[in-house]
């Protein structure tokens, strides 16, 4: 039986500026078609952390420059904007290294939107940082127009925030499955999907928030009926005692000592814990799933169960 897989790619995997972008996505395609090579059902999630911020901030900096001709730019918008030119890159890249391998599979990105509670907490205490670091001036004026929130660093200076609120339902994932059904490459839930919030009629309004990519793989591994979730970041493993002479690099973890280790702080919250909870959500979310955390070279290894760190129900 084919293994279907979701593979969540970190900034790692994508630079931060455009020529790091095309240099780093050929990297990533050959990573990625390694797997297909061997016969694997692929659906691909990326974050976009870095992207988000630069068109962000172009679209801040435009808006200053003429305001009269150019109005303030939505994050949602951003977001959208960012899963374009990312996905462009991506899938040209992917379809570039199967064809130099000789394989002939179709590769598609959906723009994805992904529905967001009104009422998550989150949404009441930002916390995802955006963008670059203002002056405290630059920031109270924005603060005054717009109302956003902003984070303080005694070094750096100001920065927006923004709520990073858990994933509901993926609007296009009847496209999604059709598509990979079909037998085709498919790129979606781009910086964790667009998030978007259900108001009167038929119309899905966007969020000024932004959804954890881990979260939104995860919720796409369910709804797919997705085998395996991979987690490709910048550690060839998961560790707890992180840094410290205690240290200790894990081959494998069960759902519940996950859970444990996650509670007594183990992992850090912005980077190694929502991977970790999201790998763990996925291995409960039925029978025979599991889920991989390793490095975006080691991800065929990983699967083949040489490395990474292995998460089971």
């Amino acid at each position: 039986m084919t293994q279907r897989i979701v593979i969540a790619l970190g900034g790692n995997a994508l630079g931060s500026n455009l020529p790091e972008q095309m240099v780093a996505v050929q990297r990533t395609a050959r990573a990625i078609v390694d797997l297909i090579e061997e016969g694997k059902e692929v659906v691909i999630v990326h974050g976009n952390g870095p992207q988000v911020g630069m068109i962000a901030n172009a679209m801040t900096e435009l808006t200053r420059s003429d305001p009269e001709r150019y109005i303030p730019c939505p994050l949602s918008v951003c977001g959208a904007m960012s899963q374009g030119y990312i996905g462009y890159d991506l899938q040209n890249a992917l379809r570039e290294e199967m064809l130099r391998r000789g394989i002939d599979k179709g590769v598609a990105t959906v723009l994805t939107q992904v529905e967001v509670d009104p009422d998550d907490p989150a949404f009441a205490h930002p916390t995802k940082p955006i963008g670059s670091f203002m002056s405290e001036q630059e920031a109270r004026a924005l603060r005054d127009e717009r109302a956003y929130d902003f984070m303080f660093d005694p070094q750096k200076g100001y920065r927006r925030v923004v709520a990073s609120p858990l994933p509901g339902a993926i609007v296009e994932i009847d496209t999604i499955r059709t598509l990979f059904e079909s037998g085709h490459i498919v790129i979606a839930c781009g910086g964790g999907g667009i998030p978007v919030l259900p108001t009167e009629g038929f119309h899905l309004k966007g969020a000024a928030a932004v959804i954890d990519k881990d979260f939104a793989a995860e919720k796409l591994a369910e709804q797919l009926g997705a085998d395996t979730l991979i987690i490709l970041t910048a550690v060839e493993k998961v560790a707890v005692g992180f840094g410290t002479e205690h240290e200790e690099w894990l081959d494998e973890l069960t759902a519940p000592r996950a859970r444990a280790l996650a509670a007594a702080g183990e992992f850090g919250e912005g980077s190694m814990k929502p991977k970790v909870e999201a790998c763990t959500r996925f291995v409960e979310s039925g029978e025979g799933r599991e889920a991989l955390i390793t490095l975006l070279e080691k991800a065929r290894d990983g699967i083949a169960g040489k490395t990474g760190t292995r998460i089971t129900r």
